[in-house]
């Protein structure tokens, strides 16, 4: 029937699978090829769910190579103790700072990370640490990355007694660009602000325009924001 695989092709998908994973750890270890050990780190975790030893590739990859997406995957798994690592958020910020300054692929997700860690305080010897945040929220945000925008915007429009002063023209800057690259609340925060004034004079055919535009955003789903790690 079509549609249906027979033994003989399972057989040889698992032996192509098989020899994957053979290349790509000659790539890693014979090769010494970081991207091998990367592909390699993937292979197991996402194919043959061994996360325990995926976690050891990426500790190797990223303590050896100072790759930034092995060193961004290590950090999450420090985060949740995934794959028999300890579960560690200063570990992790470490990862992560190497990731965000490596600018490779997982870069800004990186720096969204630390911006989270810096703000929330926990991974930070004296607490939460919002210029810290700031910075790390203005690199990603920079990157395309729209919870950091909006993450900016709310700090701006907090303060903090620590030196980081309320800015609503700046929140709305940061507000608008969120709603650009399409986080929905980026779009109700900046609405909200033109209709009140915060930041900017008062644009009630531009409060509209967000208003209607976070709308378009949470019906159609684009708006899911992601949650830390992803």
């Amino acid at each position: 029937m079509a549609g249906l695989i027979n033994f003989e092709d399972e057989k040889e998908v698992k032996q192509f699978l098989d020899n994957l994973g053979v290349e790509y750890s000659f790539q890693c270890y014979n090769e010494k090829d970081p991207e091998g050990c990367q592909r390699l780190a993937d292979y197991l975790e996402g194919v043959k769910k061994n996360y325990d030893s995926a976690a050891q590739v990426l500790k190797h990859n990223c303590e050896t190579h100072g790759h930034g997406e092995s060193c961004y995957k290590l950090g999450a798994y420090h985060v949740t103790g995934k794959g028999g690592i300890t579960q560690c958020l200063k570990a992790a910020y470490s990862c992560f700072l190497h990731s965000c300054n490596s600018g490779g692929k997982k870069s800004v997700d990186a720096c969204h990370n630390l911006g989270l860690l810096a703000h929330d305080g926990q991974a930070m010897e004296g607490g939460p640490d919002l210029k810290a945040a700031r910075q790390y929220y203005e690199k990603a945000c920079a990157g395309g990355f729209a919870p950091s925008c909006f993450n900016l915007s709310a700090l701006f429009i907090e303060g903090n007694s620590k030196g980081l002063a309320s800015d609503m023209a700046l929140a709305l800057k940061y507000a608008n660009r969120a709603c650009e690259l399409g986080h929905v609340w980026g779009c109700a925060n900046a609405s909200r602000m033109y209709r009140l004034g915060d930041g900017t004079e008062k644009d009630e055919k531009k409060a509209e325009e967000l208003k209607n535009r976070a709308r378009e955003l949470h019906g159609s789903g684009k708006g899911r924001q992601l949650k830390f790690g992803e």
